[in-house]
């Protein structure tokens, strides 16, 4: 989405009404002194003792949290409180954030706040204490709450329903007379997000996870069953047909799919790299979609909003958080996608062009072809196998860069939870300069905790240690190939270095971009035999973000010999590079080799690129003739 148009949303959402019907909660946190109290007098029990303890809305009222965060011209809660101090606590909240609560009916009995009390010693968390857990709505609230409902229909802009507590509408008088409401300004938006009542509503625009969708289909499953998009498109389509209101199915990392009046829309989800925390990304979401469809804004579109407000909360560790509007805007300028979760999954949903062993992603990328004139390869992996194994050296660099003393010491599930964690960064940032991992090593040093600050190094001094690991292993492969136990071909992929000549007889102009540092990319592609090759320029990191990445490469071949999208195309075997050539509108193939053999398929790599939107899939370079024809 362009930043323009993401700034022209949140302007229209500046301007309009929303109100908030829901399960009202507080949310209270309890820091517990694990010396406790004194011991009683009366019993001779010895008193626990809280240290620290603080609240905030939970339920509907982080919905409301979530909705001044974008700061629309007004907010209206209706739901219900108990007359109590936590009911006092929350609505002091609710209205510092900003929201009117002439609409918070206080009923006096039968019914306590909701209130969900997690007690805390250090880090481990005791049982919950629940309050509110055997409410019984009176018919005079139900009756008030309807009133209020109808007001909100008549003078607001939206109406988001929100129903999460069990059991929280206990008369299926109050859905009908709902209903009816609905149905007596249908024209207005309501936007349901129930859990235990979704199927008896009507007139409603719906937001539903993956399970509930496929339930309101009949389907039998658990929220631990994989449901792949394509059923969820399914479900959905039947759930819009049967009540003609647009419908939202959020799908985790795989994004949002939105159906509506102009048909079916899959909105991808968004690569993180960082630890995610998903409690209240529901929230977040669908007071993203509700604020932009006050504001006019189509449901698809609204949909994509929401994806990136979801993205910028589950970032929030360890608090239910919320998305501004200049966090959505920040996210926004460098989203990285996750394309096509299912064919990058399964192998057996590849399609290849006939008698070739290239894959087509996306097939509009065929009407694109013929027009390339400019051509970026990645080094490391892309044509040269003189650093395989990078992955196997730096692992180990940051796993003890981590745990610092305790490497030796640490119990099994902490070394576990660390090496994870590392893998899957590793993972998901091949292609970048390796000053920016080593950046990150800084960041999960400090977020683990287990080093003294004054121990830990800073990213220039951690890429020393891992370039210095990684060396002995580059230069004792260098020392094979200059003293003729080895030859170029055992350290580059197969037909790599006959393409990059073939495309120079085609008088094309041929870039080398690599994370690898600038001076070490061009001696050993000098080693290789194929530095001469590349009359575009041969470019590395520098150390400094600021002077060098991929995305800079491209953007200035791009400005800079005025191309289109479709006369670059960019081979790599990282999500960097594929990344940046789809952002830049490029023909981006993936190359999915295998770094041991040089050739063959990387099935990991293949799934890799493919979330990183590759268009095209190769497993090396041997079918350079075919590879020619298509491209050209």
């Amino acid at each position: 989405m362009k930043e323009e148009r993401v700034r022209d949303i949140l302007k229209k959402i500046n301007g309009v009404n929303i109100a908030v019907y829901g399960d009202f909660c507080l949310d209270a946190y309890w820091i517990m002194d694990p010396d406790g109290s004194e011991v009683s007098v009366e019993t001779g029990l010895k008193a626990e003792a809280v240290i620290e303890h603080k609240y905030s809305p939970g339920g509907a009222g982080n919905i409301v949290a979530n909705l001044a965060a974008l700061k629309p011209a007004a907010i209206k809660v209706i739901g219900v409180v108990g007359n109590d101090i936590h009911g006092r606590e929350l609505t002091a909240h609710l209205q510092d954030l900003g929201a009117d609560t002439g609409a918070l009916t206080i009923q006096n009995e039968h019914f306590d706040t909701y209130t969900y009390t997690k007690k805390y010693y250090g880090e481990k968390e005791d049982p919950r204490i629940d309050f509110g857990t055997k409410n019984k709505r009176s018919p005079g609230t139900d009756k008030e709450i309807l009133k209020n409902i109808e007001t909100a229909l008549e003078s607001y802009d939206v109406l988001i329903f929100n129903q999460q507590v069990a059991g929280s509408i206990p008369d299926p008088e109050f859905i009908e007379q709902a209903n009816r409401l609905f149905e007596k300004y249908n024209e207005k938006i309501v936007i349901l997000d129930s859990r235990h009542y979704n199927a008896l509503f009507r007139n409603v625009y719906r937001k539903t996870n993956e399970t509930e969708i496929a339930v309101l289909n009949g389907i039998d499953v658990n929220p631990q069953d994989y449901i792949s998009l394509s059923d969820m498109k399914k479900y959905g389509k039947k759930v819009y047909e049967q009540y003609h209101k647009p419908v939202f199915v959020t799908c985790g990392e795989r994004g949002i799919v939105c159906i509506d009046s102009t048909g079916t829309t899959e909105i991808p989800g968004i690569l993180l790299t960082k630890k995610l925390d998903p409690v209240g990304a529901g929230d977040t979401t669908i007071s993203a979609l509700a604020s932009c469809l006050a504001a006019g804004i189509p449901p698809a579109e609204s949909a994509g909003f929401a994806n990136l407000a979801a993205a910028v909360t589950v970032q929030k560790l360890l608090t239910t958080g919320t998305a501004t509007g200049e966090e959505i805007i920040a996210l926004n300028k460098d989203a990285d996608y996750n394309h096509q979760p299912e064919l990058a999954g399964d192998e057996r949903l590849a399609e290849y062009i006939p008698d070739t062993e290239i894959e087509i992603c996306n097939t509009t990328v065929i009407s694109r072809l013929g027009r390339i004139k400019h051509v970026l390869f990645d080094n490391d992996g892309t044509i040269s196998t003189l650093r395989q194994g990078w992955e196997n050296v730096m692992e180990p660099v940051m796993i003890r860069a981590i745990m610092g003393d305790r490497y030796e010491t640490a119990d099994t599930a902490l070394y576990l939870k660390i090496r994870d964690q590392v893998r899957r960064y590793i993972d998901m940032s091949t292609g970048i300069q390796t000053i920016l991992q080593m950046e990150v090593l800084v960041r999960m040093v400090k977020e683990f905790n287990l080093v003294p600050e004054e121990k830990i190094l800073d990213k220039f001094g951690y890429k020393k240690i891992y370039n210095d690991a990684l060396m002995q292993v580059v230069s004792k492969r260098l020392a094979k190939l200059e003293n003729g136990e080895l030859n170029i071909e055992d350290f580059t992929m197969k037909g790599s270095v006959g393409f990059l000549k073939i495309l120079r007889e085609k008088e094309l102009k041929l870039y080398l971009a690599s994370g690898t540092d600038k001076e070490d990319v061009f001696n050993e592609a000098e080693k290789l035999g194929y530095a001469n090759l590349f009359n575009g320029g041969i470019y590395g990191s520098e150390n400094d973000i600021n002077k060098y990445s991929k995305k800079m490469v491209i953007d200035r071949i791009i400005r800079e010999n005025h191309l289109q999208g479709d006369e670059l195309v960019v081979f790599g075997d990282g999500p960097v590079e594929i990344k940046e050539c789809v952002k830049s509108g490029g023909i981006a193939v993936g190359v999915a080799t295998d770094e041991v053999r040089r050739y063959g398929l990387n099935p990991e790599k293949r799934s890799r690129l493919i979330r990183a939107g590759a268009q095209m899939i190769i497993p090396d370079f041997s079918q350079a003739g075919k590879l020619t024809e298509v491209l050209f």
